[in-house]
């Protein structure tokens, strides 16, 4: 067995209402995330076809359609949403999904705010096991 591979998709950054605050909700604000997914490429590398992998750009456009959709209190539940959303794809056997807030609503000077979340099939699988008990 080969080992996974990683795809990366760092810095997509889109507009989102996601916050604890009113004014978050209101003004909206940017958030970024970063991608990191874990699976076999070989296959997609032996056809050359995009078919085989997991298609980056329609990923790209799947998060940003998160952020930018129903507002969250949490980036934690964001994260957490995003993770899911990768993990539609059976191909993908392991995700992080950092997502970052650098515009948050901190008094004290920072550069940002991150929160980073893993994700797996087994995981899911064991939580619908659970579910079933």
């Amino acid at each position: 067995m080969h080992p996974l591979d990683l795809i990366e998709l760092t810095g997509l950054t889109a507009f989102g209402r996601h916050g604890v605050f009113a004014h978050e909700r209101e003004e909206g604000q940017e958030f970024t995330v970063d991608l990191r997914l874990s699976l076999a490429t070989a296959r997609a590398a032996e056809t050359d076809d995009v078919a085989d992998t997991v298609h980056y750009g329609e990923l790209a456009e799947k998060v940003v359609a998160i952020v930018s959709g129903e507002p969250v209190n949490l980036i934690e539940t964001l994260a957490h949403r995003i993770a899911d959303a990768v993990l539609e794809d059976e191909r993908v056997i392991f995700a992080a999904v950092t997502v970052h807030k650098p515009h948050a609503p901190i008094r004290a000077p920072f550069a940002d705010v991150s929160v980073t979340v893993h994700g797996s099939v087994r995981e899911r699988v064991e939580a619908f096991n659970r579910s079933l008990e």
